[in-house]
């Protein structure tokens, strides 16, 4: 980056990133396994996945909460050569660098409709449905702080894990800055590609 600068990716989108594919992935293994009779049948696979979702979620969603505050908590202001990277880049960096998680994931819940119809599933879905469910807990603390939190680039592995240990502290910027609103959702409008660029500092 020029003179110094770092690329700064949000952390609420890297958290958001994986909702979309674990839920699509997990509803299309839950609906092979409604066609299944496995071996407990498709009655307790149901109950079975929907308390999997259920736990998934909450688990998944609680995970690391005092993380994310401390390092929120921690924030210094990004700085004026900062890059503040697309909210679509983000995303895709984090499905590239989890993709072949992300089917080993859908594979081991369509074999468990074998044994347990619908509830691999169902976990799997739980899963993305946890990660919705921190991001929009990110989005309110974003919106309490009025500061959007972004983490570097360079100390995300594979594109993911913003609280991980190679994370020392965040950064942050204005409300406004670039192209994705509190909690990682796409604004409704977009700024545009030069201002949503630019050092935060000065938005």
């Amino acid at each position: 980056m020029a003179r110094g600068g770092q690329g700064l990716a949000r952390v609420a989108v890297v958290v958001r990133a994986g909702a979309a594919p674990l839920w699509w992935l997990g509803v299309c293994a839950a609906g092979v396994g409604l066609f299944i009779p496995g071996l407990t049948g498709r009655r307790i696979g149901v109950y079975a996945g929907a308390a999997l979702f259920l736990v998934a979620a909450a688990v998944v969603a609680a995970a690391r909460r005092r993380r994310y505050t401390a390092l929120a908590r921690g924030a210094a202001r990004a700085g004026r050569y900062d890059v503040l990277q697309d909210r679509a880049v983000t995303a895709r960096t984090w499905r590239r660098g989890h993709r072949w998680w992300l089917l080993l994931g859908f594979l081991a819940a369509l074999g468990a409709n074998a044994a347990v119809p619908v509830a691999g599933g169902l976990l799997l879905a739980g899963c993305g449905a946890g990660l919705r469910l921190k991001a929009a807990w990110l989005g309110r603390l974003e919106r309490a702080q009025e500061e959007l939190l972004w983490v570097r680039v360079d100390w995300l592995a594979r594109g993911g894990r913003p609280a991980g240990r190679t994370v020392k502290a965040y950064r942050g910027t204005g409300i406004a800055a670039g192209d994705a609103a509190p909690g990682g959702a796409r604004r409704r409008t977009a700024v545009p590609g030069a201002a949503h660029r630019r050092t935060a500092a000065l938005v």
